[in-house]
């Protein structure tokens, strides 16, 4: 029998886990449901390359807010790091590396909005090219940000199992969510085979394939900021 006491320093780290949760997930719909999805048009490079032109300090506010999201990441990944650490060790050493794997992937993949930028920014170098030569390579640059979300989505899914699986096992918060973690985990880690695999499948799938983790992740972190950690008396003894 087992039975994971709460210190302190783990009652810090779940405030710090709420507050970026929160923070990473507003962030997160900003750039993907708001910016990406007004401003690019993949069926049509021109209207794309005119969207970001019009709305150029947009764009940049959403890599500026990239840069903060991943930050922030750093900061919840340690921050889950400390709070289950205690259940299992080296599990949370492995969510964690597979963690900040997604993150070094999107702030790499990120170079890639700063190149579109440039592609159209009417430099004097770039009239060699044709106008519908630079908006098919702008079009590649998304594309490349694009494919960089998928496979760093699966390390994503893959570390947040394993956490929601520590936090099942731990009984920190209810089992019914964390059980729920570990499914919107799987499916957020699944989703880049759907995208490799069955493209065409994958676009009419993978937008919702997400939400779940993301409900999970919301209700987590609203959990964390209000209940927080549940004292060793109210930790049932498990295996």
């Amino acid at each position: 029998m087992a039975i994971y006491a709460v210190e302190e320093s783990q009652r810090k780290a779940a405030t710090a886990v709420g507050i970026s949760y929160l923070l990473a997930d507003a962030i997160l719909v900003f750039d993907e449901v708001y910016v990406r999805s007004n401003l690019i048009a993949y069926a049509n490079p021109a209207k794309t390359a005119a969207n970001i032109m019009a709305s150029e300090r947009l764009f940049r506010l959403s890599i500026a807010g990239d840069l903060i999201g991943f930050a922030t990441d750093v900061v919840l990944i340690v921050a889950l790091y400390v709070i289950l650490k205690t259940v299992n060790r080296n599990l949370a050493l492995l969510a964690a590396f597979w963690r900040l794997i997604e993150t070094f992937i999107e702030v790499v993949m990120t170079l890639s909005s700063f190149d579109v930028l440039r592609l159209l920014s009417g430099a004097a170098y770039l009239r060699a090219f044709e106008a519908d030569r630079l908006q098919a390579m702008t079009m590649l640059s998304i594309g490349a940000h694009d494919a960089g979300y998928e496979v760093a989505m699966f390390f994503f899914g893959m570390g947040s199992a394993v956490f929601s699986y520590l936090w099942l096992k731990s009984r920190y918060i209810p089992r019914a969510l964390a059980a729920w973690g570990v499914v919107g985990s799987l499916l957020a880690a699944a989703s880049p085979f759907g995208f490799t695999i069955l493209p065409n499948f994958a676009n009419i799938v993978e937008p919702w394939s997400y939400v779940p983790i993301l409900v999970f992740e919301i209700a987590l972190a609203l959990w964390l900021l209000v209940k927080g950690l549940r004292p060793p008396d109210q930790l049932s003894p498990i295996k």
